[in-house]
């Protein structure tokens, strides 16, 4: 999948994404600033979560339900750790092995435990208001 949108055509993007996912496990690569958690919080409305909540920059992980509370989805962000241990330390193996949505920001940081058949999504700015999308 490659298409160029707007924050105006991000739901029909999230729907997209979904649609072209080859696995539960999404890993979000772009510049700060790029729209990663935006288009992760449209998507998981897409999936039928209850609050979708802001980035977990500050937390790691966000955890996002269903209305009925049923559990859907993982969001991580990885930007602020400084080792990839620090993944292992919290328990990231654990997540993984659940059935449910993963969306990691910055997967970079740790490429040692990303599972081999992830969804690689890719995030380019063309401008202030435009971006381009690649899903493999």
């Amino acid at each position: 999948m490659d298409n160029i949108y707007t924050e105006n055509e991000i739901s029909e993007i999230a729907k997209k994404v979904i649609e072209n996912a080859k696995s539960k496990v999404l890993l979000f690569h772009a510049p700060m600033g790029a729209g990663k958690t935006t288009l992760i919080k449209a998507i998981v409305k897409h999936l039928g979560v209850a609050n979708a909540g802001n980035s977990p920059t500050f937390g790691i992980v966000n955890e996002y339900e269903s209305k009925e509370g049923q559990l859907l989805a993982y969001h991580f962000d990885f930007y602020r750790i400084n080792d990839e241990m620090e993944a292992l330390d919290m328990g990231f193996e654990d997540y993984l092995n659940q059935d449910v949505w993963i969306f990691i920001e910055w997967p970079e940081k740790i490429k040692s435990f990303l599972p081999e058949n992830s969804t690689n999504v890719f995030i380019e700015v063309v401008d202030m208001q435009t971006r381009q999308i690649k899903i493999s």
